[in-house]
């Protein structure tokens, strides 16, 4: 079977993006790590075919994305829709969120991940 998760030849790309984490991205994880929401264990900067999320749940397929100004404009957006496709080909769902959104809005970005699971365990049950 061919390998598709944190293939060798990103991981020094992989590393350089953890060292490099945006506010917003290590704002996140100090709320995500070590199974802290609905005990989820999430990794962070985790290659999936030959894209890297920055936030992905194995336990339920989930891909969380924060995106930064460099995301608003239309070439970024889509690169964005053709990687969401991408990653959707591999049964994993991808759900997005403005940098500045976890700052404004934590609460809701958990229970986007605490509904996604829930959806998730009743589809594959």
């Amino acid at each position: 079977m061919k390998k598709i998760h944190n293939k060798p030849n990103l991981i020094e790309y992989r590393k350089k993006l953890r060292r490099r984490s945006t506010a917003a991205e290590s704002t996140l994880w100090k709320t995500i790590k070590n199974k802290q929401i609905e005990n989820l264990k999430f990794r962070r900067q985790h290659s999936i075919g030959n894209y890297i999320a920055d936030f992905y749940c194995p336990e339920i397929r989930l891909i969380i994305e924060l995106d930064g100004a460099s995301h608003d404009n239309y070439l970024s957006e889509e690169k964005d829709i053709v990687r969401d496709r991408t990653l959707e080909e591999y049964n994993c769902t991808i759900i997005r969120f403005e940098n500045r959104y976890v700052y404004e809005f934590l609460e809701e970005i958990i229970e986007a991940i605490k509904t996604h699971k829930i959806n998730y365990l009743k589809k594959n049950s």
